[in-house]
């Protein structure tokens, strides 16, 4: 509910500040007396679009602060806290400010937002209806919505069933594309894993296959060294060693233990000589190779490092290549049966996509019906009791919300053509549709205002008395602000104001009034009697008030 409204320097306005209250509230004025200047500075601070500049002429910038009471379970407290904005006590505070240079700028309880923050916010606060409300019940695109809410429909169902209908075809799409490339290259595929199958790389081959070419390549260069040297070690040096150990021992006994550390040294140094000649021996033997083994061994590595440059891998991964395309050959030899599973899959998605989405046509078209009747209602006090309203549901494309179209239609005269709501009525017969059209769908909107803007215009007697009537209907369940030049809806009122004009020092200023029970009955003579107001007008007054 919109609790106050401030308006600085803005247009005609220098200074106003406007306490609003549940029920209805109307506005009423002389016509140029800056009543549609009010809604103007509050489509402003709702961040709607409107006038480009509405600064007053020689003020730094116009400024509105608008306070609206937010309960509990209302949709705004959602929009605040996705955008990191606290609310004290239900209260939240929108301010925004026109500098006389063009920049606008905009706070939320003192946090400044963005526009779109701002209209996001205001989509929760306020509703406006008029003869250009092409933001709410005029709007084809939203009439769906308006329908399902009507209906008390719940998509929770037809979404999911949307959402799986849309995996699975994505599914199946993806798995066609996977299967149509690998069969593309599937001459390739076959012909790379034989290759690799009968070379059949080992992990780690490469680097043994490099280590042992290079040492056959150098064996004869250091061969003929590493046999001298075994040569001098196992016939020259043992040898030698093993005659100085049986003199020594043959005269150790008669060197009275001197030559005891001399025995063992030399038995050490015996067992480290054998195990050098070993290992000399050792890589003699491995020196030793055939010419044809060198051959055989070079032809096997340079095969290895050519399918590695082949497929763009280290020789090291061939082998998990060869699993990835043996993988890809699987998948294209086990293709046709996972494309079956997945379009079975696919098939049932929609087979319960287009059941939820045949109830949901169904139960809309259950409610259209009853909004049409609802509207015929509606429309016959409203004098339009020949108006034909029908809710139109056409088959649209399928999405998460079902594959209906719904458009709002109106005939105005029998056998005249049915059209959209928009294109068809004429401005009195539009206002009154909207109105009853409101009527109709107005659900709990807790915390919603909602504004009709010369709604009545084009009415008068008992066509006006019951637009009063649906407005104030409409007010026990939700705040509404009416701007209306008629006195019949004036009367209805539970707040009323007058907007005025005055000139002050030659500048031209709009201001809003409270009125009394007394100025009522002046205001509502004026509207019924023009300038001069009689006694029978304000005694007319008087009854329209009772």
């Amino acid at each position: 509910m919109l609790r106050s409204l401030d308006i600085r320097d803005v247009l005609i306005i220098d200074r106003l500040s406007l306490t609003l209250g549940p029920g209805l509230n109307v506005l009423t004025g002389e016509t140029g007396a800056g009543k549609s200047i009010l809604l103007d500075a509050l489509g402003f601070v709702l961040g709607w679009r409107g006038r480009a500049e509405l600064v007053r002429t020689g003020a730094a910038q116009g400024e509105v602060v608008a306070v609206f009471e937010l309960p509990q379970g209302h949709a705004g407290h959602a929009v605040l806290a996705e955008a990191g904005i606290a609310v004290d006590e239900g209260e939240v505070i929108l301010r925004r400010v026109n500098a006389a240079d063009g920049r606008k700028t905009a706070w939320i309880n003192d946090r400044r937002v963005s526009g779109e923050v701002l209209r996001e916010l205001s989509d929760t606060l306020v509703e406006l209806h008029g003869q250009h409300d092409d933001r709410g019940l005029l709007n084809p695109r939203g009439h769906r919505a308006l329908l399902d809410a009507f209906a008390g429909v719940d998509l929770t169902a037809l979404r999911a069933a949307w959402r799986a209908r849309s995996q699975t075809r994505e599914a199946l799409a993806q798995a066609r594309a996977a299967l149509d490339r690998a069969q593309a290259e599937e001459e390739f595929l076959r012909h790379a894993v034989a290759e690799l199958d009968k070379l059949n790389p080992l992990p780690g081959e490469e680097a043994v296959l490099d280590a042992r070419r290079r040492l056959m390549q150098g064996a004869e260069r250091i061969r003929a060294d590493i046999a001298r040297a075994h040569g001098a070690l196992s016939e020259g040096a043992e040898g030698q060693m093993r005659d100085a150990l049986r003199w020594l021992e043959g005269a150790s006994d008669r060197a009275e233990g001197r030559l005891d550390g001399a025995l063992a040294a030399l038995n050490r140094a015996l067992i480290e000589l054998g195990e050098a000649v070993g290992g000399v021996e050792e890589t003699l033997q491995g020196l030793d190779f055939n010419p044809a083994e060198l051959e055989a061994l070079e032809e096997r590595l340079f095969a290895i490092r050519a399918l590695a440059r082949k497929h763009n891998v280290l020789p090291d991964e061939l082998g998990t290549h060869a699993e990835t395309l043996r993988g890809r050959l699987a998948a294209i030899d086990g293709g046709a049966a996972g494309l079956a599973r997945l379009e079975k899959a696919v098939a049932e998605a929609e087979a319960a996509y287009g059941r939820e989405a045949a109830a949901l046509t169904l139960t809309r078209r259950a409610a259209a019906a009853r909004l049409d009747a609802a509207m015929a209602a509606e429309l016959a006090p409203l004098k339009m009791e020949r108006a034909v309203f029908a809710t139109l549901i056409a088959t649209g494309e399928p999405g998460p919300e079902g594959v209906d179209a719904v458009t709002f239609t109106v005939a105005t005269n029998p056998g005249a053509p049915a059209g959209p709501l928009n294109k068809i009525a004429s401005g009195g017969e539009l206002s009154r549709f909207l109105l009853a059209l409101k009527v109709c769908l107005m659900g709990d909107s807790p915390g919603m205002t909602m504004i009709f803007d010369e709604i009545d215009r084009g009415v008068g007697g008992a066509t006006a008395d019951a637009v009063g009537r649906r407005l104030k209907a409409l007010a026990e369940r939700a705040q509404v602000l009416v701007v209306t030049h008629s006195p019949q809806v004036a009367a209805k009122g539970a707040n009323h104001w007058q907007v005025s004009k005055r000139v002050v020092e030659g500048a031209t200023l709009s201001t809003v009034a409270t009125l009394s029970e007394d100025e009522r009955i002046e205001e509502i003579a004026r509207m019924l009697a023009g300038d001069t107001v009689t006694d029978a007008a304000r005694e007319a007054a008087r009854a329209l008030l009772r």
